[in-house]
């Protein structure tokens, strides 16, 4: 029986918490045991994570990792869609002059004694 202890490595690490992760869960399913140690005490603080692996399973891990692809199916999703779609409306001049003179309009119409 080995001391499993001793045979962890460092795989990767990762700014955002969630990317680390992501990642960890790929490898999870992959069928290889993945350590995940957060840079943060604070919970819920967003400030990385490292990914640590078992010695005979460091090969393997790294390969898998090494062939994801960098631009992940809802980048290229994000980037596709219309703002429209994404509920992004663009502000323009003849905007916010009809803005103000429905605003005027409305003050106007508003009758009362002064």
């Amino acid at each position: 029986m080995t001391d499993q202890v001793d045979n962890w490595h460092k795989l990767a690490r990762y700014d955002t918490n969630i990317q680390g992760e992501l990642h960890a869960n790929l490898l999870r399913n992959n069928g290889i045991t993945v350590s995940l140690q957060a840079l943060s005490a604070i919970p819920g603080m967003n400030s990385g994570i490292v990914l640590w692996v078992q010695d005979e399973d460091l090969a393997h891990a790294q390969s898998i990792l090494d062939n994801i692809d960098s631009e992940t199916a809802g980048e290229v999703l994000l980037d596709n869609m219309s703002d429209a779609e994404l509920g992004i409306t663009t502000v323009t001049q003849d905007n916010v002059m009809q803005e103000h003179k429905h605003s005027l309009d409305n003050q106007s119409n508003q009758g009362g004694k002064s």
